[in-house]
């Protein structure tokens, strides 16, 4: 028995999520869009909606220094409460009555470090907008396909189901 065991170990070592931000970034954006797809599929599975179908193409590279999200969006309360803000894109690809349309997705991501590993915190996205039209307000996506992908990811990081 203990042979199998031996072999288990060898043919997936367990892994640890990283404490840096940067090293966690750069492994969660080079998995959202398979973790993403799956979250989408998943739900147009269950609501069995076959009109609009959509996946994430690629997630760009991290920006780490803190944006401006204008007044009145997310303020942290004291110093030390301030969770880590992290700017990514996401190219998109969506068939709408067999039409394929490309878009870009901006995203601010907002995660904590606690003892057991990241914590999701917040996101907001924004929709590209084609150069001559105002941009769209950043909204609450947290709870959108990316925010959920974005969390099951982080949850599979800290259980040790994710490969560096």
């Amino acid at each position: 028995m203990s042979e199998y065991a031996d072999a288990a170990e060898y043919i997936r070592p367990q892994a640890t999520c990283p404490e840096e931000v940067e090293s966690l970034t750069a492994m969660l954006l080079r998995d959202l869009p398979s973790y993403a797809n799956r979250v989408s599929q998943r739900a147009r599975n269950r609501e069995r909606s076959l009109d609009v179908s959509g996946y994430v193409l690629l997630a760009g590279q991290p920006e780490f220094e803190p944006l401006s999200l204008g007044p009145g969006e997310y303020t942290p309360t004291a110093l030390e409460d301030t969770p880590t803000q992290v700017f990514f894109t996401t190219l998109e690809r969506q068939y709408v009555s067999g039409e394929a349309v490309q878009f870009q997705h901006y995203h601010w991501l907002f995660l904590t470090q606690a003892e057991s590993g990241w914590r999701f915190v917040l996101m907001l996205s924004q929709i590209g907008s084609p150069p001559d039209e105002p941009p769209s307000p950043p909204t609450d996506t947290s709870n959108g396909v990316i925010g959920r992908a974005i969390q099951i990811w982080l949850r599979d990081c800290r259980s040790g189901d994710v490969q560096p």
